[in-house]
């Protein structure tokens, strides 16, 4: 779903095009409104409600996508190349879990072929699909990463993902500036510290691993 509301798959949808929110969750979020000490009946905020549920439709939009169908199409046709590929600065948004707050960051990921290879672009669409989910950033890396695996059965997986939580940035501590940084490690990049090397190289992470 994009910034104009249209729908998924599923979603029931008004002659306007949109998708039809529930009362019950327009409500849910006019308590908040109100909870939070303005009037959810004022002018600019009459239609938040609604809004924020379609926003939120977005946000969460890969708990109805299965992240490994992006693996499904490979190429073993590669000419005998088998060095590491790598997609570097991917940026992602997602919402942490014990907040719905902001996450907003971006992952390398790499792997290292063993006999066929996949679309570079379906490593991004494999990370949206996790990132477009609550999540807490640890498990979205070893969610990107285990879903590499198990689909290409590659030689290794790396995955590092750097972000910023508003969680932290924007209330409790309000330390602004500060990233998170995790990795997962797998096969010869785990196994191998030459190869771990090597790839935290390539990914401009080197001293980090």
């Amino acid at each position: 779903m994009n910034c104009n509301d249209s729908p998924e798959d599923g979603d029931l949808v008004g002659e306007d095009g949109k998708i039809v929110v529930p009362d019950d969750v327009a409500n849910a979020i006019r308590t908040l409104i109100r909870w939070a000490g303005d009037d959810p009946a004022r002018e600019g905020l009459v239609d938040t409600p609604r809004r924020v549920a379609r926003a939120w439709k977005e946000y969460c939009a890969g708990y109805a996508e299965d992240p490994s169908r992006h693996l499904a199409r490979i190429f073993e046709e590669v000419g005998g190349y088998d060095e590491i590929v790598l997609l570097r600065d991917i940026p992602f948004q997602s919402h942490c879990e014990h907040h719905m707050a902001p996450i907003i960051g971006r992952a390398h990921i790499a792997y290292l072929p063993r006999n066929h290879v996949v679309g570079i672009s379906k490593l991004a669409r494999v990370l949206h699909a996790f990132a477009r989910r609550l999540q807490v950033q640890e498990r979205l890396t070893a969610e990107v990463a285990d879903c590499i695996w198990n689909n290409l059965k590659p030689q290794g997986v790396a995955v590092v993902i750097e972000a910023s939580h508003a969680c932290m940035t924007a209330r409790g501590v309000r330390t602004p500036g500060v990233s998170m940084v995790t990795s997962r490690m797998m096969g010869v990049f785990r196994d191998d510290e030459r190869s771990r090397k090597e790839v935290l190289a390539l990914m401009g992470m080197q001293g980090r691993g």
